[in-house]
């Protein structure tokens, strides 16, 4: 019988994190201080996050040590499985063979922990006894909470409110591992009120929820925050996945031709394709040369509608300005499920690899994603994340285009959560009330026209 999962042993875990800018043909653009316009340094992040994790962000060591405290955690479900997905490729009909990377199996329900749980021990070292952070869909929000829990921390989660209300049990769940969980925009913050001032009934974005749990860390000398994707340290701890990944496909005998994640800031993504395009960068030719494709909204496609320019990672302007595809700090997604893809930003380093073409953005609606999602649910068993269903979407067109062209590429792709808190988006899906939305050009052109002047 043909193999279906790939697992492997606690003990061949991987012991680092990879770090792709020990590899880059060319350096990412610096953080720059939005009032000096000169490079951060490690006393301008400090009120917001450990020295430790300062350092991994700045980092161009290839490997960083995972510590045993967090492997210990992290054997609670990793290493996470690899399955060939046998059932979707005989249900298209393709001679592809699609593999996915199953990261629901942690117990938030998707990739987030392999973050929050670094994260949360590093404050703790540091002697930290609380964190602020924002969440869209709450599978950050809901990881943060578990990890806070096991090392002791009090964790504030502010969720941007149309996922507030969509995914009342992301909340719960929050709640259950002890965390506050409010609805951002806020009234606890001054950068809430100020957004609710606008707009009552404003229904928030990463953007603001951002501006909110950094000005709870900043002026509060006894809370650091804490982010669930976008920035170095955050991919890097995701590297985890791609490096298990090919340890995987080495037992399946196979070697992917196409790598495909969905894209919102850029965390799962990077973790399943950053170890590969590592590997390419060495490899200085004589490695496969793989097409990574990367998968967002239609609603709100900062790599395919953006511009790679320096912008502010929240509404308020309370961060550094990075070096990134965004649609503008003061851009509003529409309210679409996918609520942890609706970032008006791209991970600076998701983005320079895709400015150095590294990297194939495509974007898609939300209706089409559903469709595939239910698709590999019916085929497969898991019921997608709406994020995932993004990926699924992206190997399925994969995998048709080789039923087309006659080949059996390998393709893989990270199936980043399941959607059992999300079952509300499919009952919209089945009922037809699940609309594709459409950003609103004059906002974005509006927004865009608002980016930080840096000199050259």
């Amino acid at each position: 019988m043909a193999t279906t999962k790939f697992l492997l042993p606690e003990d061949q875990m991987p012991k680092h994190w990879y770090n792709i800018a020990a590899d880059l043909p060319t350096p990412a653009a610096p953080v720059l201080h939005p009032g000096t316009m000169q490079p951060v340094g490690p006393d301008d992040l400090a009120p917001l996050f450990p020295m430790e994790l300062i350092g991994q962000e700045v980092s161009t060591e290839r490997e960083i040590a995972i510590p045993e405290p967090v492997r210990e955690v992290f054997r609670l479900w990793r290493p996470s499985p690899l399955v060939r997905a046998h059932r979707l490729e005989k249900l298209l009909g393709t001679p592809a063979k699609i593999y996915y990377k199953y990261e629901g199996v942690s117990p938030a329900g998707s990739h987030k922990p392999n973050t929050a749980v670094p994260q949360a021990w590093y404050n703790a070292q540091a002697g930290v006894k609380k964190l602020s952070t924002e969440t869209g869909a709450g599978q950050w929000g809901s990881s943060l909470a578990f990890a806070g829990a096991l090392f002791g921390l009090q964790v504030k989660v502010f969720q941007v409110r149309v996922s507030y209300d969509q995914k009342p049990y992301r909340r719960a769940l929050m709640e259950t591992y002890g965390a506050s969980c409010v609805a951002s925009p806020s009234n606890e913050t001054n950068a809430g009120r100020a957004i609710l001032a606008q707009r009552a009934d404003h229904p928030g974005s990463l953007g603001i929820a951002i501006s909110e749990a950094v000005e709870v860390a900043a002026t509060n000398d006894d809370t650091k925050y804490a982010l669930g994707s976008v920035l170095n340290h955050v991919l890097l701890h995701q590297t985890i996945i791609g490096q298990e990944a090919m340890l995987q496909l080495e037992m399946a005998g196979d070697d992917p031709d196409v790598i495909v994640g969905c894209t919102g800031g850029g965390s799962n993504f990077a973790g399943i394709a950053f170890p590969f395009i590592g590997q390419q960068l060495r490899g200085k030719g004589k490695t496969k040369q793989r097409r990574i494709v990367a998968v967002e909204p239609a609603a709100c496609p900062s790599l395919t509608r953006g511009r790679f320019a320096y912008d502010f990672g929240d509404t308020a302007h309370l961060t550094p300005l990075t070096k990134m595809h965004t649609l503008g700090s003061t851009f509003t997604p529409p309210g679409f499920h996918a609520g942890g893809l609706r970032y008006h930003g791209m991970a600076p380093m998701v983005s320079h690899l895709t400015d150095l073409g590294l990297i194939e953005p495509t974007a898609y609606h939300q209706n089409t994603c559903f469709e595939a999602g239910v698709l590999f649910a019916r085929a497969e068993g898991i019921v997608p994340a709406p994020e995932a269903n993004h990926a699924v979407k992206g190997a399925i067109v994969e995998a048709l285009r080789c039923k087309a062209e006659g080949k059996s590429d390998v393709i893989l792709f990270n199936l980043c959560g399941h959607g059992h808190f999300d079952m509300s988006a499919y009952t919209a899906y089945f009922s037809g009330k699940l609309v594709d939305q459409n950003y609103d050009e004059a906002e974005l052109a509006m927004a865009l026209s608002g980016l930080p002047s840096v000199p050259a």
